[in-house]
């Protein structure tokens, strides 16, 4: 298996489909990562496949448990006081080893899986062509053993059942939920997922910004999951752009770059935001919250 890993992808609907073959998992509000055990240590990667093992090392030290040879699909996540804290894993994918470090020592990380992608047994090893109830068998067969804080998200058949997750767990901090076909192989780089999000908003990674790293005046932004163009925020306003240079102060510039026709820092970081959906395509970008 080739890695970094090209992530499966979700489409955004408005509603939950009906009918046969579909399962259905909570969305979990965290930092999308790809973690791979080896022969002797174990491996993390961000959706963009950069390595941010440093960031999560409490997660590193559980998945030991793991054997050898598994690869793993799912989000890393903070708990507190009963909910997600999405701040709290920004917080700790925006820092520096330090900082991370103390941060996993207040607030410790679990990790939500919902697939697996290579599985130990020689014999079985790729399981991205399998159909998903396949692999969702051998996921938990996997995980039999381990325990917290790696663990697998809860999966039903019932789209009863999943309506009522999406009313009831948005207390908890659940985003939503995701819908998978029971056939169907894992869709590496592909939006062969869909998804019905609280939110109406788009996620946005941060790749730079304008004006002071404590106070930045505009974010440059990779919308979606598509890739495509740099594009540039309308102003952020005060309070915003305070929350958002807290989680960049430590970010590292690597160069200065140019997006329709302004010059923006660029930087390195797993930092995301949520922008109004749609406002990247056809306007200026607004910023609505920091994810």
């Amino acid at each position: 298996m080739d890695v970094p890993i090209r992530v499966a992808l979700a489409r955004a609907v408005p509603t939950l489909p009906a009918g046969p073959g579909w399962w259905f998992e909570p969305k979990f509000d965290g930092h999308r990562t790809v973690l791979r055990r080896t022969e002797e240590t174990v491996i993390l990667y961000a959706r963009s496949g950069r390595v941010v093992t440093q960031h999560w090392m409490d997660l590193a030290v559980a998945a030991m448990a793991l054997r050898p040879g598994t690869t793993l699909d799912g989000e890393a996540v903070i708990w507190r006081d009963g909910r997600l804290d999405f701040g709290a894993a920004q917080s700790r994918a925006a820092s520096g080893p330090a900082r991370a470090r103390a941060l996993a020592i207040r607030h410790p990380a679990s990790y939500a899986v919902w697939d697996l992608l290579h599985h130990p047994d020689p014999a079985i090893g790729d399981c991205r062509a399998l159909p998903y109830t396949e692999r969702r068998a051998l996921l938990l067969d996997v995980l039999a053993d381990v325990g917290p804080p790696i663990q697998a998200v809860p999966a039903t058949d019932d789209r009863e059942t999943a309506l009522h997750w999406y009313e009831a767990l948005q207390a908890q901090g659940v985003e939503g939920i995701v819908a998978k076909r029971g056939t169907a192989g894992y869709p590496s780089g592909r939006r062969g997922w869909i998804k019905v999000r609280h939110a109406d908003t788009e996620d946005a990674l941060v790749v730079g910004y304008t004006g002071p790293p404590r106070r930045p005046h505009r974010l440059a932004l990779l919308v979606g999951d598509d890739g495509g163009p740099v594009r540039l925020s309308a102003r952020l306003d005060p309070v915003l752009a305070g929350q958002i240079g807290a989680a960049l102060a430590n970010a590292f510039v690597t160069d200065q770059r140019r997006a329709q026709g302004e010059t923006y820092h660029h930087i390195e970081t797993e930092v995301m935001v949520e922008v109004l959906a749609g406002s990247g395509r056809h306007g200026t970008i607004t910023v609505a919250r920091m994810r």
